[in-house]
């Protein structure tokens, strides 16, 4: 494994590189209709990390179809950089629907066995994903993304994060465990994030998700579990529970700043991912970093959907910079 290079010291300029899948997404909005719109974890962290002044470029493959326009119509109106963007004919995006509870809850359906994200780093943009990442600040992806490729994906995922690490930036990644996308598979969910913990730098994950995948009793227990893969910057989100965080000034209890009652907790942990990496970036301790995150994530959760009008998040981003 490389040697562990402390977060946020190392590179101070260039983009960040998200990696990951963006989908068509229908809600049910409080009239029972659906409403279309797009998304994805780490495309929902891309453009909250855009709205925080953070420059962002996107890494994912979409069809030729009006769809595909439409996530690059949204990726530019966000001011995200669309370049490692690529376009594969006569494939599609993934499709997902939200359903949500009156306390807020989600649960969500796919259909995307043969989304264009798929074959990112198997198609004629992965060479220009590679080298993008490589020279990155810092390159972000989820537990999604890994259940996106094959064995030869990952391969070359693998290789261009661990020279990015080389080169000085910032590897993040959020667990974001899916059973779905595993196909039950949990023997292979949790090989395959053991193998890019140890390329981590920093760990996202939430609390409930660790739990399901590998039984963890206590964020503490999480933290305790991704140190010993070499993890150095650890923030276990825990939902009304804040999160625990796990950093250079040792271990720190971060507290929600305020009750909220969510509508959707729809990307409530991509928001959060968007505003504790943002402020790490401009130069934030941990536990300032965490107390933002919260705050953008809070507005979030009070609006339908993944990504919520840019009004809304205005008063934090700009409180911020």
């Amino acid at each position: 494994m490389p040697e562990q290079l402390p977060p946020f010291t190392q590179r101070t300029a260039g983009p960040v590189v998200a990696v990951g899948e963006c989908m068509v997404e229908l809600a049910r909005g409080g009239d029972g209709r659906f409403g279309l719109a797009y998304g994805g974890d780490t495309f929902n962290t891309a453009v909250y990390l855009a709205r925080a002044g953070i420059p962002v470029a996107y890494a994912t493959a979409l069809g030729d179809d009006p769809y595909s326009g439409g996530i690059l119509d949204v990726a530019r109106n966000e001011t995200i950089d669309t370049a490692l963007m690529t376009m594969l004919p006569g494939r599609m995006p993934g499709l997902y629907m939200i359903e949500t509870t009156a306390e807020g809850e989600r649960s969500f359906w796919y259909w995307r066995d043969r989304a264009a994200a798929r074959e990112l780093f198997e198609s004629t943009g992965a060479a220009a994903a590679a080298a993008a990442i490589a020279a990155s600040r810092l390159v972000y992806f989820s537990g999604v993304t890994l259940s996106l490729y094959g064995p030869r994906g990952l391969d070359v995922f693998a290789a261009a994060l661990t020279a990015a690490r080389d080169a000085g930036a910032v590897v993040a990644m959020d667990s974001n465990y899916r059973q779905r996308g595993w196909g039950g598979d949990v023997t292979r969910a949790r090989a395959t994030f053991e193998r890019f913990w140890r390329l981590a730098h920093v760990a996202l994950p939430t609390f409930d998700d660790e739990q399901g995948l590998w039984g963890d009793t206590t964020p503490i227990a999480t933290a305790d579990r991704l140190s010993r893969l070499g993890v150095a910057e650890i923030v276990v989100k825990n939902g009304a529970a804040g999160a625990f965080l796990r950093g250079p000034d040792g271990d720190s209890h971060v507290p929600c700043p305020a009750p909220v009652t969510p509508l959707d907790t729809t990307a409530a942990g991509d928001s959060f991912n968007a505003g504790y990496l943002a402020r790490r970036l401009c130069g934030d301790a941990p536990v300032r970093a965490g107390t933002f995150a919260h705050c953008l994530a809070a507005v979030v959760i009070q609006h339908r959907g993944a990504i919520v009008p840019r009004d809304a998040t205005e008063p934090v981003t700009h409180r911020s910079a």
